[in-house]
């Protein structure tokens, strides 16, 4: 493995851990006390921003010989993942708006993890990414961890009114 790569994938583990440290000293403390559709919002709006993956298409950003397999993948996997968010973010706080949050994060999720596997596939250097290297080195990581937190919120939410309904349908 080139020296390259162990510098890019320790970047990226360090990313997750200083992403991890804020999202559990200060998002999460904040979102869990919400109801669903507030929590989701600020999530969605930071996913929003996923256009950005568009830079993996354009020349000069990017190396010339970045391989276009994984620049497609990459790039329209997160301009769909940034609509989705926008779709769910307008239909909240309606049950279509929690399906859509749920559809974007299953998708913006599926998209990270083909897009790890792309590069890996295609033999990616870190040196092809130019000034896009700050994408999985710095934002990839932050928007696992916000995945991550969607999920919760959208199952522990779940469960919540689950746990409402059985309790209104049997009072004690």
């Amino acid at each position: 493995m080139p020296q390259q790569m162990i510098w890019f994938f320790v970047s990226i583990v360090l990313s997750l851990i200083a992403w991890g440290i804020v999202a559990a000293r200060y998002i999460w403390p904040d979102l869990r006390h919400r109801q669903r559709a507030e929590a989701l919002r600020p999530l969605l709006i930071l996913h929003s921003f996923r256009f950005i993956g568009l830079a993996f298409l354009i020349p000069g950003v990017v190396s010339p010989d970045l391989p276009a397999a994984f620049a497609h993948s990459a790039a329209y996997g997160d301009i769909i993942a940034a609509i989705l968010a926008l779709v769910a973010l307008q239909m909240l706080p309606s049950a279509a708006g929690v399906a859509a949050g749920w559809i974007f994060n299953l998708w913006g999720f599926a998209d990270i993890v083909n897009a790890f596997y792309q590069a890996n596939h295609a033999g990616l250097l870190a040196g092809q990414l130019g000034a896009a290297f700050f994408l999985p080195t710095v934002i990839v990581p932050l928007l696992l961890i916000t995945h991550g937190l969607g999920f919760r919120i959208l199952l522990q939410h779940q469960h919540r009114h689950e746990l409402a309904m059985q309790e209104s349908r049997h009072p004690a």
